[in-house]
């Protein structure tokens, strides 16, 4: 009798435990009114976004039309706050233009890109004062500017000077009413010494976070981008931490990763951990990314969205929209 009691306890405790280790798919609510990104208050689902597909691709340049625009913000707009795009140029103006005339629940994280100095120099102050502009016309949308993607890190293809990213974000500072940075590496900002002038001048520091990057597999994966993070506070302590990019490809090519390491399963188990962590301390995290982009390559590059580019859901996606299921494969399968 007391061994069956014991059974049936442990069964109880069972199934009062179980719950908590299951992914919640479910979206937190969170307060679009008004978001402050140098706030405690954590503003909610954040995600990063461009909209190119197939055929389409910011270096020729063709971008997508104001109704393929249209088409994910209504995706978009259904679980997330924030969309953080990259250039000021069409594709950044469609993008506003629509939010404000559709009346779109999403702020913007502005970016404006920078390419290599100095060949570029002309292109880039052309991208500097189109995306000042844009964030003054669209104050009540745009609530940050990102000047430069990965521009100082020291393997980037596309370098800016020191001197000349600090200027470029100091002049932004001085003509619009919302903070403003550039976005790195996590290691990059990590590096006083390269890193400190640069620390100074922006208002919050953006850092991209990628375990997979670094040989990392999905048992570890939440582990090391919490070391990471907690690091980078360690380092850089006066100074609010966004992750502006983190994520996970569903499928993966070239040894930079372990094999096999793209995944829709483990995509999906990344980034409902990475949200959890997200909102329970407060860290405002932009997933990498909304939707393929087939620009970027038929490798790794071109896997990181949670849709495809066909705007079908991937498993992480399936259960927050049902709608968008696919019957044919969002991934690449492995030979």
């Amino acid at each position: 009798m007391i061994r069956n009691l014991l059974g049936v306890l442990f069964l109880i405790s069972l199934l009062i435990l179980l719950p908590s280790c299951a992914i919640d798919e479910s979206k937190p609510e969170a307060n679009k009114d008004s978001i402050d990104l140098l706030s405690d208050e954590w503003p909610g689902w954040a995600i990063a976004y461009s909209g190119y597909r197939d055929g389409q691709d910011p270096r020729i340049p063709v971008f997508p039309s104001q109704e393929e625009v249209l088409e994910d913000l209504k995706i978009l707009e259904k679980n997330w706050e924030i969309i953080r795009t990259y250039g000021a140029d069409q594709h950044a103006m469609d993008v506003l233009e629509i939010i404000r005339k559709e009346n779109i629940d999403l702020k913007v994280l502005l970016g404006i890109w920078l390419d290599g100095e100095p060949e570029y120099t002309e292109d880039n102050q052309k991208q500097v004062q189109l995306g000042i502009e844009l964030a003054n016309k669209y104050d009540d949308i745009v609530i940050g500017v990102n000047v430069g993607n990965e521009s100082q890190v020291h393997w980037s293809d596309h370098k800016v000077p020191q001197e000349k990213i600090i200027e470029y974000i100091n002049e932004v500072k001085s003509k619009v009413d919302v903070p403003v940075t550039t976005a790195d590496t996590w290691d990059y900002w990590a590096n006083l010494e390269e890193s400190q002038k640069v620390i100074d001048a922006v208002d919050f520091i953006a850092a991209h976070i990628y375990p997979i990057w670094g040989r990392v597999d999905i048992d570890r994966a939440m582990e090391v981008t919490k070391s990471t993070y907690d690091s980078l506070r360690t380092v850089i302590p006066n100074k609010k931490i966004i992750i502006t990019e983190a994520g996970w490809a569903s499928y993966t090519e070239g040894d930079k990763h372990v094999p096999k390491a793209g995944d829709e399963v483990k995509q999906k188990q990344y980034f409902y951990d990475l949200m959890e962590w997200s909102e329970e301390n407060k860290v405002i995290v932009f997933t990498f990314s909304a939707f393929d982009e087939p620009w970027k390559g038929t490798g790794t590059e071109g896997h990181w969205g949670l849709f495809s580019e066909a705007r079908k859901a991937k498993l992480v996606m399936e259960t927050l929209y049902p709608e968008l299921k696919s019957d044919t494969p969002t991934s690449p399968s492995y030979k």
